[in-house]
């Protein structure tokens, strides 16, 4: 194991200022970000990768890799939340688990763009087409967790009636058009739409000011993650277990799936990535609405306090040093 390539992620701007949040809140500082502005950085962050990864598919173009790598991430994400859900039934109740499933079977968009990061800052290409995996795989979770509810009800719950009166118009369009996943799609339209001549004018705003945006949503993430840590206490050992778990054997198996599949290095990495992350904003927001047995506390402070830490500190460059060696 190069632990240079760990250190090198860990040396990243964005990466020592999700420290410098976590550190804040431990050592008791008054350091904040000002509401609304973590939205508008996250709204920013989707708006820029979207864009340029529709302008980057426009000049690579649709292949045979480029389909079956996207039918592969619609694939992980319907399945992923299956077999969570029958390992968190081990001891979790059926609201519970279908929740903490939908949460993994999803993605975080932030754990893939500090990857895309550290790709950028090693000189790995990766191409555009993965952020239109990232697209795909944030919404199928959501329905296969309602859908999970209804198949296994919890027949000792008194609310089970509430789970046979969910709108799945409602359900579906939270899925399909909450406000990352719109933001991002047509981000990504556009950057399709409007090719060279579109990129060439809004380069300075999507690209340059990335990394600056991205330190800055980070620190909002390292102050919220630091805060949440502590629930994690109160659910004990196997939710800790699970959110390391989880992400791991997720990326063993997207690792496996992108060597079949012959994707590039950095294509590999991304498409690990999202088999490995799970989601603490779109998830969480459609759960509450359609699983509200379920504890939020439980599987927002699971995903944001300890996957997403992992991921970035250790999970990322741990999974791009086993994607070398594997293709070497």
């Amino acid at each position: 194991m190069e632990f240079s390539l760990i250190l090198s992620n860990i040396l990243n701007p964005p990466v020592l200022f999700f420290f410098v949040g976590m550190a804040a809140i431990w050592l008791k500082s008054d350091l904040e970000i000002p509401q609304p502005l973590p939205k508008m950085f996250s709204l920013y962050l989707l708006f820029a990768i979207g864009i340029k990864g529709g302008h980057e598919i426009l000049e690579s173009g649709l292949n045979l890799e480029i389909i079956l790598t996207l039918l592969a991430a619609i694939c992980m994400a319907c399945i992923v939340p299956i077999y969570s859900f029958f390992i968190l039934r081990l001891k979790l109740d059926v609201y519970n688990s279908a929740a903490i499933a939908a949460t993994y079977g999803s993605i975080s968009a932030v754990t893939f763009i500090t990857a895309s990061a550290l790709l950028t800052k090693l000189e790995l290409n990766y191409g555009g087409h993965m952020v239109a995996a990232l697209a795909l795989m944030e919404s199928p979770a959501i329905v296969i967790g309602i859908f999970l509810v209804r198949m296994f009800p919890d027949r000792q719950a008194s609310k089970t009636k509430n789970v046979e009166q969910i709108s799945w118009v409602k359900v579906l369009q939270e899925a399909c058009l909450n406000g990352s996943v719109f933001l991002l799609v047509s981000s990504l339209i556009i950057g399709l739409i409007t090719g060279d001549s579109g990129w060439v004018k809004i380069k300075i705003f999507a690209d340059e000011l990335f990394y600056g945006i991205l330190c800055f949503f980070l620190l909002d993430m390292g102050l919220i993650a630091a805060r949440r840590i502590n629930d994690l206490k109160i659910f004990g050992s196997f939710a800790i277990g699970f959110s390391i778990g989880m992400p791991v054997l997720n990326a063993i198996i997207g690792i496996g799936l992108a060597k079949l599949l012959g994707l590039s290095v950095g294509n590999a990495l991304l498409f690990t990535v999202l088999c490995a992350s799970a989601s603490y904003i779109a998830v969480p927001a459609a759960m509450r609405m359609s699983i509200p047995e379920a504890n939020p506390s439980l599987y927002i402070s699971m995903a944001l306090a300890l996957t997403f830490p992992f991921n970035i500190i250790i999970g990322i460059p741990v999974y791009l040093q086993i994607i070398k060696q594997i293709w070497n």
